[in-house]
């Protein structure tokens, strides 16, 4: 369970979030909805404690998280399968989640040879790969056509579980594809 009481944030002058309030039951999906520069991925920088609130609470109740920042942050040095691993992951768990994303003969491949569309998956698969108990989704299906989109919804709910997902995205139809309860902030 997630718990936000009258949390504040502001960057200089301009505020994004004043007395944000919210209760994520465990297993919820959720998405956040809002227009850009409204203070959606602060939220999620609050939540992960990334960021700290300038007054309110948050109490996380002791979950782990995976992330899916907005940008893919895979190194470009390391292979895809390196990536993967390099945060703890089993080869096995990293191949089985690139193969689900279509990526499996990408494995081998550094990120320079790889499309926006393929990075993104690749990002997905590292999270997915990782140990968790809340899954935090930055955009996740930027870069990728409606039936990537489809697929790989598909797999992030099954790989998910009854582990608890909080997205953003600007799309209901990728909030629909996760089945996510959409607040809008």
């Amino acid at each position: 369970m997630i718990s936000l009481n009258n949390v504040s944030f502001a960057y200089k002058e301009k505020p994004v979030l004043k007395n944000f309030s919210l209760r994520l039951e465990n297993s919820s999906k959720t998405c956040f909805f809002a227009e850009s520069g409204k203070g959606k991925t602060t939220l999620l920088r609050i939540i992960t404690g990334l960021e700290k609130p300038q007054s309110g609470t948050v109490d996380t109740h002791g979950e782990t998280f995976s992330v899916v920042f907005q940008e893919n942050r895979l190194l470009p040095f390391k292979t895809v399968l390196n990536n993967i691993t390099l945060i703890g992951a089993a080869k096995d768990t990293a191949l089985y989640h690139l193969t689900a994303l279509g990526l499996r003969d990408a494995a081998n491949k550094y990120p320079s040879e790889l499309s926006g569309g393929m990075l993104r998956r690749a990002a997905l698969a590292r999270a997915l790969s990782a140990e968790y108990t809340v899954l935090i989704l930055d955009e996740p299906f930027s870069g990728l056509d409606s039936g990537n989109i489809k697929a790989a919804a598909e797999h992030i709910l099954k790989s998910a579980g009854d582990r608890t997902v909080i997205a953003v995205t600007h799309s209901e139809y990728e909030a629909e594809a996760l089945g996510a309860k959409i607040i809008r902030i």
